[in-house]
């Protein structure tokens, strides 16, 4: 599932990649962006932004683009044989002489001046992974709602950015309290560790292949809650709970323990 930690890997598998390089082959299979052909413009750099990837190009243009629940950008080299899904699922190709870059069911995908990033991402709260990283202004926007439930609040990139479902539910277990806990519930200590432990995971797993809140680089072993129903909480045994939360139109799976966190429930 991409989030913050996901998003940093890709920028930087492609950027390795591509920086630096022409493109010699443009394909953007999205009715705005069909006629499009960016061949004979160099890729600059690829940087993330929260869950958002920008793609800088010669000429000062951006292609931004997300990967949701399921997208995803794949490298090949020349003569490689394309395994990120069926062709039809294809939304984007760049390709340069030495690799090429597929976007697969990328449901956001548009291109814009550089100059005019804003536009896409300018709503973005404070970058957990990124240089404009400040815990204050992070806090201060979790708790601007009182009465809204954490796991929402940590959701929403416009109060920082880089947090997806998973982090979400391992955090408010780290923290002690359930995901439904009104921010103007948590303790002042407890609100103070949010913007450091949110932190402190993304840059842990943001050069791990494999996902880890544990600490643990084992199978079923590497995070607390998050997709562990029914089974026993690694602390106190309880099975763990799965329910939805969400404001009904983009419920989430949501994971805790019923006798590690306090706090309301469903």
């Amino acid at each position: 599932m991409p989030e913050g930690d996901t998003i940093y890997q890709a920028c930087q598998r492609l950027h390795a990649a591509l920086a630096g390089h022409t493109i010699t082959r443009s394909d953007l299979r999205v009715p705005k962006l069909a006629t499009v052909d960016l061949t004979g413009r160099a890729i600059l750099d690829v940087t993330p932004r929260g869950k958002h990837l920008l793609t800088r190009i010669e000429g000062g243009l951006t292609l931004h683009s997300h990967l949701r629940m399921d997208g995803s950008w794949q490298l090949y080299a020349p003569g490689e044989r394309w395994r990120g899904g069926p062709s039809y699922q294809i939304r984007a190709i760049l390709g340069t002489a030495e690799r090429t870059a597929v976007g697969y069911r990328l449901p956001v995908l548009e291109l814009l001046r550089t100059a005019d990033e804003d536009k896409a991402v300018g709503h973005l709260g404070p970058d957990l992974l990124g240089p404009d990283w400040d815990p204050e202004r992070a806090l201060r926007n979790i708790l601007a709602v009182p009465d809204r439930a954490l796991g929402e609040a940590l959701l929403d990139q416009r109060n920082l950015a880089g947090i997806g479902n998973v982090f979400k539910s391992d955090i408010c277990f780290i923290l002690g309290v359930t995901p439904w806990l009104p921010v103007g519930e948590l303790s002042e200590e407890t609100a103070a560790r949010v913007p450091g432990l949110s932190k402190k995971l993304l840059e842990a797993n943001r050069n791990q292949p494999n996902r880890t809140t544990t600490g643990r680089d084992r199978p079923g072993q590497r995070l607390f809650v998050y997709g562990r129903a029914s089974r026993p909480c690694w602390r106190c045994r309880t099975p763990i709970r799965r329910a939805q939360q969400g404001d009904g139109s983009r419920d989430r799976p949501t994971y805790w323990c019923p006798t590690c966190q306090q706090g309301p429930t469903p």
